[in-house]
């Protein structure tokens, strides 16, 4: 029987049996199609809900519970953290790159509750903290990396006390809307499907799935490697910085706490076009292998990363889960090329890897403001910002002016069309130039502190996005510790 048939006897079978509708296939290619059937779905009512919980959804909850909200937040996987805990890599930063400046004062620019995530994991010996780079540091003036398990646990731990109500392996599956309002998310979990209805929502998913379903403008630029990072074991990373110092390649270096001790080697590796040996670079390149790592742990790299450009967006499932198997195939050869070519790495072995593959955009959402490549790198700044950054993933090639900082403005995180909706993280900003720097972790979570903090401010008020005061927002923002430079 081929699928066709198969469909089509299925549809009968559920139209006899009171499963569908026999309209469902009584004509116009009905066989293709299955009518569900209507369902009264139970209702749980919020303040907020904060869709996916990654890095920039677990600050917007914790921000929005935090100023009084009955927040809700939906995350798919059954642990907070998103890319950063799936990527693996450090987190681009909390800094300005004032190592490249001769003469430019070191700032930090992101603070807030990004900070707190990061003294929290000081505390549990889950951060190298903020070690300063000691080579190619017109890339990045510090290195802050962290153990991806112990973020899962902390950022846990920090949602709860703040009063969130966390619903892990949920799903959106989507959206209620009454005009230009969402009244709410459709959820789907092994409990079945639930709606839950909120005054304030803020779609963190990365791929944009609430703002979708609720009607938002969007695009599928698709243009980014999907990619997934392995962690791995049985290696030293003294040896791995000595393997490229010894073939003289100019790579990433930084010291910090590693293992618990202090001014240890904590970020290593040069890019893959730079390596001398002829057989290990043309297998680098093949699965899309760069040589950059951190670690917080002796005997362990954090992220390896395999990169794979797809021919259409990472919304296509079909085209995914040709990926999933692709870029394991990869990994589990990257492995092999440590044990074979680097000193120190001759008993490597695979010791984490992410759950599905990680992606640097879905879909690009439509918001009242759209940030341009000149707003970044000219280090522009807006009367009604709620952070400020200075990273660029592109430098030394692009960097923001002087070593300075641009600002993310509030109308950039509000939904085109929509009242009651903020979109933050890698779903916003269409020019790819601008978002190699908006899409990072930190600027993620900085933009999560803003909606979040919004979101709730919106919802006590009853009001819309574009009806808060900015002046109110600022106020607590402030109060917040974030950091502002004007």
């Amino acid at each position: 029987m081929d699928r066709r048939e198969f469909s089509k006897r299925m549809l009968l079978a559920g139209a006899g049996t009171g499963l569908g509708s026999p309209a469902a296939a009584a004509g116009d290619r009905s066989e293709d199609y299955y009518e569900e059937p209507a369902k009264r779905l139970p209702i749980r009512s919020f303040d907020v809900v904060v869709a996916g919980g990654g890095t920039g959804g677990v600050v917007a909850a914790i921000a929005a519970a935090r100023q009084g909200a009955k927040t809700a937040l939906i995350e798919l996987k059954g642990y907070p953290g998103g890319t950063v805990t799936e990527g693996g890599t450090a987190l681009h930063s909390y800094y300005n790159l004032w190592k490249a400046f001769p003469g430019v004062e070191k700032r930090q620019v992101v603070k807030g509750i990004a900070q707190e995530i990061i003294d929290r994991l000081m505390q549990v010996g889950g951060c190298t903290g903020h070690a300063e780079m000691l080579e190619h540091y017109t890339y990045d003036s510090v290195c802050t990396a962290i153990d991806t398990e112990l973020y899962k646990l902390v950022a846990f731990e920090m949602l709860v006390e703040a009063g969130v109500e966390v619903f892990v392996n949920t799903r959106v599956a989507g959206a209620i809307v009454d005009g230009p309002r969402v009244r709410g998310a459709i959820v789907e979990s092994r409990a079945g499907r639930e709606a839950f209805y909120a005054k304030s929502f803020v779609d963190c998913t990365a791929y944009g799935d609430l703002a979708a379903q609720a009607g938002a403008k969007y695009t599928e630029p698709n243009d980014y490697p999907v990619c997934n990072s392995v962690g791995i074991g049985n290696v030293d990373i003294d040896k791995y910085h000595e393997f490229f110092r010894a073939h003289k390649l100019s790579g990433q270096l930084a010291r910090g706490v590693r293992s618990g001790q202090p001014d240890l080697i904590v970020r290593a590796g040069a890019d893959t076009s730079q390596i001398d040996i002829p057989e290990l670079a043309e297998a680098a390149r093949a699965i899309g292998m760069s040589f950059i790592t951190t670690t917080v742990h002796d005997n362990y790299l954090m992220f390896i990363k395999c990169n794979l450009k797809l021919p259409i967006s990472p919304t296509d499932r079909d085209e995914v889960s040709k990926a999933e198997l692709e870029i394991r195939r990869r990994m589990a050869k990257a492995v092999e090329l440590f044990r074979e070519y680097i000193p120190g790495c001759e008993k490597a072995f695979m010791a984490r890897t992410s759950p599905s593959l990680c992606i640097r955009r879905g879909r690009f959402i439509e918001c009242d403001y759209d940030i341009t490549h000149e707003d970044v790198i000219e280090a522009r700044h807006f009367d009604d910002e709620v952070m400020v950054y200075g990273f660029h993933d592109k430098a030394p090639r692009l960097q923001i002016q002087g070593g300075g900082t641009y600002g993310v403005p509030y109308k950039a995180l509000c939904v085109k069309g929509i009242q009651n909706l903020f979109a933050c993280g890698m779903m916003i900003t269409s020019d790819r130039r601008a978002h190699m720097s908006t899409r990072n972790t930190v600027c993620c979570m900085g933009q999560g502190q803003g909606a979040g903090t919004a979101a709730a401010l919106c919802a006590a008020r009853n009001c819309g996005t574009r009806d808060l005061p900015y002046g109110t927002l600022r106020d607590v923002l402030n109060h917040a510790g974030v950091y502002f430079e004007t």
